[in-house]
């Protein structure tokens, strides 16, 4: 993904997360081990962990991938998972691409349907229709048909399974000659099931997002205003402010404002300048920045951004400790099992929030600078609103670091990227229990008996009177006053390489030259801020390394080279790596991760073989000298910074677009400020503004005129876009397929 989206070109860019919560009423009605995948069509691109001997399995796993593809359908199958046999497909959810605009950000259950290996289609097919006329034997004329069919499919799909297929009406046939693409479609009955029993359902959070970004300097105007917000008196009145205001849903404005703002090193004084607007409205300093506003949630999205591989390398290797070690530390008399020891799992329990408390308060040269710059405002920001309270300082940066940061890493680890999956329950309750210990002993002033008294549960209240001891507390206060200091670090991760991504995926064996299943073989990689490993399993010792320096390009392989899907190349001083991924979107994140973490190295190729070199010839340009230069402009961009890769002109089509949505609000915002400006007596028909925050009528008025006026320009240049791919795409062409049943 390109950095700043320079250029003249138009991308069409989708992503898709959300939650998969649990599913119930599933039948067969009996205990099973369930699990559940996501795909694009027929191609899975994600699953998660299995749920052991449950009805109504809840798996909890949040979702978030960037789709490199076009695709019709959105699909969920719950699966039983079966040891010696199939697995089983219980049932589906299946949406329309053109329908997900109708479930974004809601928390919705959807019914299961039955799995029908007749509606099980994908692809697209070409077809070509000639009518020939042929002299017969006895001199008569006749017409033939000729049909030439073009076969495609997304799939890992094997023989004798039914692909699709498609009805031509007759009346084409009029012309001698007719060709077009269409879309695999369902048998006539595939999605009659013959079954009409309640399979089930299954509860769901989509939100699925296509952005079309213009060329950079179609957003110079709307950048340009949304950067110099932190310099506009009141911050109230700012274009960023603004943003957040219309938003019914804070967090749709707050992602991409924040990936901007970081983007263009304009995010700490904007959050300096909404954070100072948020304490005016504080009355008690043990309240500070204790609720979701703007600038806590500006502030919770940079550490998500931020201090990802900060979490890594300070928690990362207890959190794999506790989930794998399955040490029982419930402390709860209610929720104890017949024949546990609550010594025992208090011991435990003490054991791992020693280690895990060990571990963050040791962990200061490792935050990073950023977080130390805004930690280092807020921390003077709520000192100034409350100078006779000498804990605030402290409470207004552990309310962020501990609170928000630390503690909710430790009881959600998948969400952080901690862990592949969601843990199991005892996982989870062990983790719930050492989040909790853990904010408690971050809150500065929390250890007095007074604060003991305030637990609503009284066994953390007796499990926390081994913590009263003045090591902990002066700990904190050291930690919270390293994090919240501007002086400089020595840079983190120099020591020990930062885990960046690993999976088992297929590589080609080096040095083979014969085509077959036998050349690629399954491997697990690593992908570490040091090199890129492949192992034979998991755990074992590489069996190959390439050091990060040497890589000089990663990009994608042509699908003809090797007759199959989802390849890519790593191109180094040897022989290129090639590799395939399980589906497009694993094969894009690595893609991408390679890229990122790369992109610095000197000696990056320019140039590279789309395709591969076989039986003595690039199959991309037919040169016959291996060591050639290649016949494709490389893809990544220019040097740009491997911590946190942002794409400036998508964050700012993302704020174009929710301007877009929300034009009501800022209209009527308009009036409400033209109204106040001219009349000084009491404010008419408050509901249609009350809600929001006018400090300065003049200044806001002047901001919205000014983003009315921008996207007015900008709904210009899509439509201008919309109308040339209109016409540049003919319907029935590769890329716009007729789509649905003809007769």
């Amino acid at each position: 993904m390109a950095a700043g989206g320079g250029g003249g070109e138009v991308r069409v860019l989708q992503n898709l997360r959300g939650k998969i919560y649990d599913a119930k009423h599933l039948v067969p009605n009996k205990m099973r081990d369930f699990f559940c995948t996501i795909n694009l069509d027929q191609e899975e691109v994600f699953r998660t962990q299995v749920v052991e001997k449950s009805l109504s399995p809840y798996f909890g796993e949040e979702f978030y991938f960037e789709i490199p593809r076009t695709f019709q359908w959105l699909s969920f199958y719950i699966y039983d998972k079966s040891v010696l046999q199939k697995d089983l497909r219980i049932g589906k959810v299946s949406i329309k691409k053109e329908d997900l605009c109708k479930y974004t950000g809601k928390e919705n259950w959807f019914m299961l349907h039955a799995v029908d290996s007749n509606s099980e289609v994908q692809g697209k097919v070409h077809l070509e229709l000639k009518l020939n006329e042929l002299i017969t034997d006895n001199g008569s004329v006749c017409q033939q048909l000729v049909v030439q069919v073009d076969l495609w499919n997304n799939g890992n799909l094997v023989q004798d399974v039914f692909l699709g297929e498609i009805k031509v009406p007759v009346k084409v046939l009029r012309n001698d000659v007719f060709q077009a693409w269409y879309l695999l479609q369902p048998r006539e009955n595939g999605n009659k099931s013959s079954k009409t029993d309640d399979l089930g359902s299954l509860r769901l959070n989509i939100c699925y997002t296509e952005d079309c970004v213009l060329p950079s300097e179609c957003y110079t105007s709307l950048r340009n205003l949304l950067l110099k917000s932190s310099d506009i008196q009141p911050i109230s009145a700012s274009a960023a402010y603004i943003l957040s205001e219309i938003c019914r849903d804070k967090y749709d404005a707050v992602l991409p404002l924040v990936r901007l703002l970081l983007h263009h090193h304009k995010l700490v004084p904007f959050v300096a300048a909404v954070a100072e607007l948020d304490l005016k409205d504080t009355q008690e300093a043990n309240t500070v920045f204790r609720g979701n506003s703007l600038a806590t949630r500006c502030v919770d999205e940079m550490m998500k951004i931020v201090g990802k591989h900060y979490l890594k390398v300070t928690l990362k290797p207890v959190i794999d400790e506790i989930c794998e070690s399955l040490k029982p530390c419930e402390i709860d008399p209610i929720k104890l099992r017949e024949g546990d020891n609550v010594e025992i799992n208090m011991e435990n329990l003490r054991y791992y929030v020693d280690k895990v408390f060990r571990e963050i308060v040791r962990s200061s040269i490792s935050c990073p600078t950023l977080m130390c710059d805004v930690f280092y405002s807020l921390r003077h920001l709520a000192a100034k609103r409350f100078p006779n309270d000498p804990h605030v300082q402290y409470s207004a940066v552990s309310s962020f670091v501990f609170l928000r940061f630390f503690a909710v890493a430790v009881v959600s680890p998948h969400t952080f990227h901690l862990r592949p999956h969601h843990p199991d329950a005892q996982t989870s309750r062990t983790l719930t229990l050492i989040s909790k210990a853990i904010q408690t002993l971050g809150s500065w002033g929390s250890l007095t008996k007074n604060k003991l008294s305030s637990f609503k549960e009284s066994f953390m209240c007796e499990f926390f009177k081994t913590f009263q001891e003045e090591e902990f507390t002066e700990s904190v206060k050291k930690f919270l006053d390293d994090v919240s200091s501007t002086e400089s670090k020595e840079p983190s991760g120099l020591s020990e390489p930062v885990h960046l991504k690993e999976g088992e995926m297929y590589k080609r064996a080096q040095g083979r030259t014969r085509i077959g299943k036998k050349n690629f073989k399954k491997r697990w990689f690593c992908l570490t801020s040091r090199e890129f490993t492949y192992h034979k399993q998991q755990d074992k010792e590489p069996i190959f390394a390439i050091p990060i320096k040497n890589i000089l390009a990663v990009e994608k392989l042509d699908e003809n080279s090797f007759n199959k899907k989802n390849m890519f190349q790593v191109l180094h001083g040897e022989k290129p790596l090639y590799i395939q991924a399980n589906n497009c979107v694993e094969a894009s994140e690595w893609i991408e991760a390679l890229c990122r973490v790369t992109r610095c190295n000197q000696k990056r190729l320019s140039f590279y073989h789309p395709s591969a070199f076989l039986n003595g010839n690039w199959l991309c340009c037919k040169a016959t000298i291996e060591n050639t230069v290649g016949c494709a402009r490389c893809t990544a961009g220019v040097p740009a910074d491997t911590q946190v890769e942002i794409d400036g002109d998508r964050e700012t089509e993302r704020i174009y677009s929710l301007f877009v949505i929300n034009m009501s609000k800022l209209q009527k915002l308009e009036e409400a400020c033209g109204s106040i400006a001219v009349y000084q007596g009491p404010q008419k028909e408050p509901d249609d503004y009350s809600n929001f925050t006018i400090e300065d009528s003049v200044a806001t008025f002047h901001t919205l005129k000014q983003i009315i006026d921008i996207v007015e320009k900008l709904n210009e240049s899509h439509e201008k876009y919309q109308k040339k791919r209109s016409s540049s795409a003919k319907y029935g062409s590769e890329e716009n397929p007729i789509v649905g049943k003809v007769s």
